[in-house]
């Protein structure tokens, strides 16, 4: 994006246009303009740009974006129309439209309210506290100081307070608040930085915070004294309510997690600074990036002095207690987003407060956030000792987003807030689709025309607390965006809660299907564009996904454009023997590639040490005999039983937990001479990738004591050479590869891997705006149902 020219530049430019006005003749235009450009500071940018170039004429919302109608000279629109594609940093301007009218000899410009005029418009998503807005806060000599509800036009909550469009204060739950005569003043004033900000607020006529625990009265000081004194607290953000408790505390954050249900599965921290994250995780200038962005996302990164992974490089010192994330590579931190997290921390003059914080969704696990008032009363009784809460009503709830940095590049785990519910340009239009995801990490996405909307993150689709939510999620989701569905897309699992949901809340309209594999493929392919004619390499590599011939896939090559695909080929079938007890139990998968591969099961070998005797007979028939057992390509069940055989994670309690730890045991450890290797099967199509030559020398390894960092290390680069050898063996039909499912959020596989195809000459193309896992189904699924 070109540089904005200069002040002084501008100011003689306007005084070009105002001398030239006098004689010039005079033009009319209407511009309309779409993108995220409502809430967001628009209007007054329009209002300053205008009167800067002595342009007369009216700005207003309406639901299908900003809508101008502009006069002056031809090259003062000329430059107007230029600094529009130069907007504010929270907004976003997609396309800018001009149609020429007659001109009317108008004066002055002005701001009207908003018009009823059709069409669409994109609700921002929610921004973190801007610069200045925390400056205020800090100020005594402000109006605003210690305001927890300080917010101007580039910041603020945005889509969890939106009713529908278009973004005006009526429209959101601060219609609830009436704005005194000073937020009036700044809010009607075109010279003011809160200029039509619809969220704004002050001490005097904003909500107000409440603290249900015993104390002194003052709502933060005793919050703040909960928190130091070992107690977890509730706290009500913009998109839903967190569990609080001091991250160095290890006795609380152990508390929290039995009280939660957690197990092992690591807890996000916030902390006051980047200069805290850094005492904690490695923080480079991309992660840095990432963490101080408009969105705030939580950002998964490498842990500072973690026990088990440290290889005595890193002696920074760090507060975090162990059990924030046990035997976890990675911390998931994020920096406040609101002047509530920067008063929870205190400022300066308060009693010291934990320095890191632990931010853990308010719910049990496998639940929805928790984000009403009256229902947190109830869910969260038993999990936190009291509730920091306030009377800004949230309209729809909106979970953290999560975030990895690979190769300086940020790689979403899970888009919610801060991103949703900005849109994604479709590369063909789509009739009014509803395509629901698939039942694990689930989202929605509502697309019409060349526009697709994807949900804030739902969930795990085997609680009927998610199922309502995601009814509640998709209603607000075509009201925002004004789409009435006449076709849902599904799944084609036929036992996926999603896809059963679908056909019974489809009424009259059709429902269509797509394959899960193919839909992460396409996901992929859309969000990059890629022409409706374009075939490409896609490498499908996950845990689940029901396959057209009965099996559970998850190791595949695919020949794929939006329009269907062929499978070149995929990892051998193994037997998964008992389903999900196998999935959370990786010495049983262990065991089964063992027996696959030929290998026996010696004594010697940590799964095999790892399965009760007992156990153990009861596997061995099912797998001689068939019982109980469905067969399995799944790559993500693979790198489950690598795991159990190098030693690292023989039970789980927690998805991919054990490729999460084995990755963590590869990182920067050298694979010596040895070298793993996949033997490819070509005989039919589609191929046959046999893991058994590498299931045998990864057991010699651990025969021989070989760590499991280097049989990981191993591992990991024998899995990228044999996506590249796949895709050499295919060039002929395309050198454009994409790498999609849930094992590529493996940043080790994914950065190998990668870096292996663009040195032979591939385009590789990997999720960037939606998550590689099943997060970025219903994308896939709306562009394969459409070209269809």
């Amino acid at each position: 994006m070109p540089r904005r020219r200069d002040s002084a530049a501008r100011r003689g430019h306007t005084a070009v246009a105002r001398e030239s006005g006098v004689t010039a003749e005079r033009r009319r235009r209407r511009l309309r303009i779409r993108g995220v450009v409502q809430g967001v500071g628009f209007r007054p940018f329009v209002y300053t740009t205008a009167t800067e170039l002595a342009l007369a004429g009216e700005v207003g919302n309406d639901e299908a974006g900003v809508l101008v109608e502009i006069e002056g000279t031809a090259a003062a629109l000329d430059e107007f129309a230029d600094r529009l594609r130069q907007p504010p940093p929270a907004a976003t301007v997609d396309s800018v439209e001009c149609t020429d009218l007659a001109a009317r000899d108008d004066t002055g410009f002005r701001i009207v309210g908003s018009i009823r005029a059709g069409g669409r418009t994109t609700v921002p998503p929610d921004a973190a506290l801007c610069d200045v807005c925390a400056g205020e806060l800090r100020d005594p000599g402000n109006r605003r100081y210690r305001h927890p509800f300080i917010n101007c036009t580039g910041c603020g909550p945005r889509f969890t307070i939106a009713a529908g469009p278009p973004f005006d204060r009526a429209r959101t739950s601060m219609a609830d608040f009436t704005l005194c005569d000073s937020c009036a003043r700044e809010y009607a004033d075109p010279a003011d930085r809160r200029f039509h900000a619809q969220s704004i607020c002050c001490p005097g006529c904003g909500p107000v915070l409440t603290y249900s625990g015993a104390g002194t009265g003052d709502a933060l000081a005793d919050a703040r004294a909960l928190l130091r004194a070992g107690g977890i607290l509730a706290v009500k953000g913009i998109g839903g309510y967190h569990l609080a408790c001091d991250g160095a505390d290890a006795a609380a954050v152990s508390e929290l997690r039995r009280r939660k249900g957690r197990g092992d599965k690591p807890f996000a921290v916030m902390v006051p600074n980047l200069e805290t994250a850094g005492q904690i995780a490695r923080v480079n200038a991309a992660s840095a990036e990432l963490l101080t962005s408009a969105a705030h996302p939580i950002v998964l990164l490498p842990r500072r002095r973690c026990p088990r992974y440290d290889h005595g490089t890193d002696a920074a010192p760090s507060d975090l207690a162990e059990a924030v994330a046990p035997g976890s590579p990675d911390i998931g931190v994020m920096l406040p987003y609101t002047a509530l997290h920067l008063l929870l921390f205190g400022l300066p003059g308060d009693p010291p407060g934990p320095r890191v914080l632990v931010m853990t969704s308010g719910n049990t696990g496998g639940e929805p956030i928790c984000y009403d008032d009256e229902d947190a009363r109830t869910r969260l009784a038993g999990l936190a000792d009291a509730r920091l809460s306030h009377n800004r009503r949230i309209l729809v709830p909106c979970d953290d987003s999560v975030l990895r940095v690979v190769d300086d590049i940020g790689l979403p785990v899970r888009r919610s807030r801060g991103y949703v519910p900005v849109p994604i340009a479709l590369p063909m239009a789509a009739p009014p689709t509803l395509a629901v995801g698939g039942d694990v990490k689930n989202t929605c996405v509502v697309a019409s025309g060349r526009t697709a909307w994807p949900s804030q993150h739902l969930g795990d689709m085997d609680r009927p607390a998610t199922l309502a939510a995601f009814e509640t999620a998709e209603r607000h989701l075509e009201r925002l965006t004004r789409v009435t569905p006449a076709r849902v897309v599904a799944d084609a699992h036929p036992g996926y809660r999603s896809t059963g949901w679908a056909r019974r809340h489809a009424g009259q309209r059709e429902v269509r299907t797509v394959q899960h594999h193919h839909a992460h493929i396409a996901a992929v392919m859309g969000e990059h564009g890629l022409d409706p004619a374009e075939t490409v390499l896609g490498f499908a590599f996950d845990g689940t996904g029901w396959g057209p011939d009965g099996a559970i896939w998850g190791g595949e090559l695919l020949v794929a454009g939006y329009h269907g695909f062929r499978r070149l080929a995929h990892l051998k079938y193994v037997p998964l023997a008992g389903g999900d007890v196998t999935v959370h139990r990786p010495y049983r998968m262990a065991l089964a590639h063992l027996w696959a591969s030929g290998s026996g099961w010696p004594e010697n070998l940590a799964p095999v040490r790892a399965c009760p005797p007992a156990e153990r007979a009861v596997l061995a028939h099912q797998l001689r005999t068939g019982l109980g057992c469905v067969p399995t390509s799944s790559m993500g069940r693979l790198f489950d039983a690598v795991a159990s055989l190098a030693g690292v994670r023989h039970v789980v309690d927690y998805e991919a937990q054990a490729a999460i730890e084995l990755e963590g045991s590869a990182r920067d450890v050298p694979t010596g001479r040895a070298v793993y290797r996949f033997a490819v099967l070509p005989a039919t199509e589609p191929a046959v990738i046999d893991p058994a030559p590498v299931i045998a020398a990864i057991a010699r390894d651990a025969s021989d004591a070989v760590p499991a960092g280097v049989i990981g290390a191993r591992f990991h680069v024998a899995v990228a050479r044999l996506v590249l050898e796949l895709a050499l063996g295919h060039a002929e039909i395309t050198r454009t590869v994409v790498l999609a499912g849930g094992v590529f959020q493996n940043s080790l596989l994914l950065s190998t891997t990668r870096a292996l195809l663009r040195d032979h000459g591939f385009t590789v193309r990997c999720p960037q705006r939606l998550p590689p896992n099943d997060g970025g189904l219903a994308l896939g699924q709306v562009l394969a149902a459409g070209a269809n």
